[in-house]
């Protein structure tokens, strides 16, 4: 990789880790949004999405804990867990309710236009649109709530350490 690419990947390596996180759980959400909403969901394509992001969110609990933030956190695993499940919440309200605007408030779905036009309302509303919105509002809460910057703290210390030795010289 180029120098200069190679510098700024390293910059936002935890961006770019959220991102691969984010591409596989984006395939996770349609493969079970899609499997439950085209089988036994078929009437219900808010639960069916509802399903298949606490599903997403799941994976990319793991992902994200192994793998994005790993070098972040210092908090318990249930509280962490807590937390992150808790900004979940919020994205999956975030991530559904371009759907439901769509069904139910502009009324993209059959009878009232063809079944063609609600598929592709349905895909763009719900995995494109709530899946951005979901995202940008999880990394900006995952990073100042779930896995804070574990160095933060130790910096804190240290000033405070500093400040005694200082006074204690004087």
């Amino acid at each position: 990789m180029p120098e200069p690419l190679r510098a700024l990947a390293l910059k936002h390596s935890e961006l770019l880790k959220f991102a691969v996180v984010g591409g596989t759980t984006f395939l996770v959400d349609n493969a079970v949004f899609y499997g439950l909403k085209l089988t036994v969901l078929e009437p219900k394509p808010v639960t069916a999405k509802i399903i298949a992001v606490l599903v997403a969110t799941i994976v990319s609990y793991v992902l994200n804990r192994e793998w994005s933030f790993r070098t972040r956190g210092g908090r318990e695993r249930r509280h962490e867990a807590a937390l992150f499940f808790l900004v979940s919440g919020i994205g999956l309200v975030l991530s559904s309710a371009p759907l439901w605007i769509s069904r139910y408030v502009f009324l993209l779905e059959t009878p009232e236009v063809s079944l063609a036009t609600q598929e592709i309302a349905d895909f763009v509303s719900a995995q494109l649109v709530g899946t951005l919105v979901a995202m940008i509002f999880r990394f900006w809460a995952f990073r100042k709530w779930v896995f804070p910057d574990e160095k933060t703290p130790s910096r804190r210390l240290r000033l405070v350490s500093s400040r005694d030795s200082t006074d204690e010289a004087a």
